[in-house]
């Protein structure tokens, strides 16, 4: 975490791969969306700079887990919208399985059931 804020938490190197393949599951979305369902859905502890968010969006889609194209957004404005692929679905199963795998070790590391009340 960072000394300014507790409030918010840094990403892990890799979890924002997995954050947008899990917003983008629930149908397209336009940068700007991305990056606030992220923020909205982590109850704010979650914020994805647009300096890290536009990098990842071109590495997924070159990587074919996503697509993207030119749409108007509902404001009219000219956007580029992103959709899942079904490469990016399975990956994000993959990646999914991995984190939840990471989680749990995490747990038993940091709560060990033998060394409590030490």
């Amino acid at each position: 975490m960072s000394g300014q804020s507790h409030s918010r938490v840094d990403l892990l190197q890799g979890t924002l791969d997995l954050l947008i393949l899990r917003t983008l599951l629930g149908g397209r979305a336009h940068g700007h969306a991305i990056a606030k369902h992220i923020q909205r859905t982590s109850e704010d502890l979650l914020q994805v700079e647009t300096g890290s968010l536009y990098p990842a969006l071109h590495r997924l889609e070159a990587k074919g887990w996503i697509s993207a194209s030119w749409e108007l957004s509902d404001k009219g404005k000219r956007a580029r919208f992103y959709r899942l692929t079904a490469l990016g679905r399975k990956q994000l199963a993959t990646e999914r399985s991995k984190w939840e795998v990471f989680s749990r070790a995490m747990g038993l590391v940091l709560n060990p059931a033998d060394q409590e009340g030490q």
